[in-house]
């Protein structure tokens, strides 16, 4: 019987049972995409991590939600990394530690702060160079997710954004927006989102959840994945993208929190690279800390 193992790991949190858990599978080089999607399926998590050999990086990884492939995450890179630094599977001897993992489209790199003290490690994750998508329509878009004309940030766009993954941006005037903001419909949401160019809906205001905070979002899926997404990384990546891009920030870096409102505050360092009329990069990082270890028997 194949066995294979298996760590349950909290990302963008240093204390368990906070931020987003992320299943992450080792030695999976033999297991095909059915078998991860089942397996996706099983753990039921937002995203479930497979680490592979790789040719051309340090290691191979492939991300799933319950219902799809996805080709970049941030939970998950964060959790993979903590998860082969916990089975020493990666050794820390350096101030910072660079590497490279090999995604779906290629790889990217991966910075690694040791542990100090108590605290965990901290993983930098460099995201694709941003792709802003199509404009859509807050007359379309709002009543989708519960919301009015005067929910939006005055003057903002609804975009779709990637910097790996494409999200669609909606930038709301506070957090009582953002609390009121559910998906009613759906079935209504889906036939939108079917013929669209985004993977799933970010929505987020300015301002944090606590005075460390300067961001603070919400993150939906529709069944067979999960309804709200704890802390998301790679939706981060594409926020501070457009935050940048369209003035909303002043400083390339930040701190976006997220969470909260679940009972899993997750926190999110953000760095990005470039002007804001030609972004080179957007750096999340964030720690993890493994809360399950197990073997999976197939």
């Amino acid at each position: 019987m194949p066995t294979y193992p298996f760590l349950l790991v909290d990302a963008f949190t240093a204390t368990a049972l906070g931020g987003n858990p992320c299943a992450v599978v080792l030695d999976a080089d033999d297991l095909s995409a059915e078998a991860m999607q089942q397996l996706a399926r099983e753990f039921n998590q937002s995203e479930t991590a497979f680490v592979r050999r790789s040719a051309v990086a340090e290691f191979g990884v492939r991300y799933f939600t319950p219902a799809e492939e996805i080709p970049l995450a941030g939970h998950p890179t964060i959790a993979t990394v903590t998860a082969l630094i916990h089975t020493g599977r990666l050794t820390l001897t350096q101030p910072q530690t660079g590497l490279r993992l090999e995604l779906l489209h290629g790889p990217i790199d991966i910075a690694v702060v040791p542990p100090q003290g108590q605290e965990p490690a901290q993983v930098w994750m460099t995201q694709r160079k941003p792709v802003f998508g199509a404009v859509h329509d807050p007359a379309l878009v709002l009543p989708l997710f519960g919301l009015t004309p005067d929910d939006l940030e005055p003057g903002s766009l609804i975009q779709t954004v990637s910097t790996g993954t494409p999200q669609l941006m909606l930038l709301l005037r506070d957090q009582q927006a953002l609390r009121r903001s559910h998906i009613p419909d759906p079935a209504a949401f889906a036939r939108y989102r079917a013929g669209s160019d985004f993977f799933s809906p970010h929505l987020f205001c300015l301002g944090g959840a606590t005075a460390a905070g300067h961001t603070f979002a919400r993150h939906f899926g529709t069944p067979p994945d999960i309804a709200e997404d704890p802390v998301t990384g790679s939706a981060t990546g594409g926020m501070a993208a457009y935050l940048w891009h369209h003035g909303y920030v002043s400083s390339p870096e930040f701190v976006a929190e997220q969470g909260h409102w679940m009972g899993r505050a997750g926190t999110v360092h953000v760095r990005i690279a470039g002007p804001r009329e030609n972004i080179e990069s957007v750096t999340i990082g964030g720690q993890g800390l493994v809360v399950v270890e197990g073997q999976l028997k197939l």
